[in-house]
């Protein structure tokens, strides 16, 4: 059986996290952070990542208030990830990510990291976060489209 390979994305409008894992194995790590503007994502980053990793799929994290309702972010990350669908052809799988980002504050917080390199921090982990739900719990795996 060949390793299949997933990107996960904390998608913002400043910077996006991301991470990489594999299945059989199924260990999200992190991958860094890309660039991000009024204008949208640095494309041409994601692209080398794509080139580099190869995934067979590609996991973006669906922002929502705890009760369940769409927040300001959510509109972003759906079209976010419907212009990776578009541009790479490649099955976007979204999982929501309600609680990775309180989980990953907290967790920073407690390694004093200094405040200069806590925000990439903060994405890079909440994509790690996000990509290991989608292998841990497959229920909240929702595929391509809008969920």
């Amino acid at each position: 059986m060949s390793a299949e390979t997933y990107l996960g994305f904390d998608y913002g409008t400043k910077s996006i996290g991301v991470a990489v894992g594999r299945l059989p194995g199924a260990r999200a790590e992190g991958a860094g952070c890309i660039a991000g503007s009024r204008s949208g994502p640095d494309w041409n980053a994601i692209t080398r990542l794509v080139e580099l990793w190869q995934p067979q799929g590609l996991v973006v994290g669906l922002p929502r208030n705890m009760d369940g309702t769409d927040n300001p972010m959510t509109a972003f990350s759906l079209r976010f990830g419907r212009r990776l669908d578009g541009r790479y052809h490649i099955p976007v799988y979204w999982v929501d990510e309600r609680l990775t980002t309180v989980a990953v504050r907290e967790h920073v917080l407690e390694t004093g990291v200094r405040k200069t390199r806590r925000k990439a921090m903060l994405d890079t982990l909440a994509a790690v976060a996000i990509l290991q739900a989608f292998f841990d719990e497959p229920q909240y795996r929702m595929r391509s489209g809008a969920p």
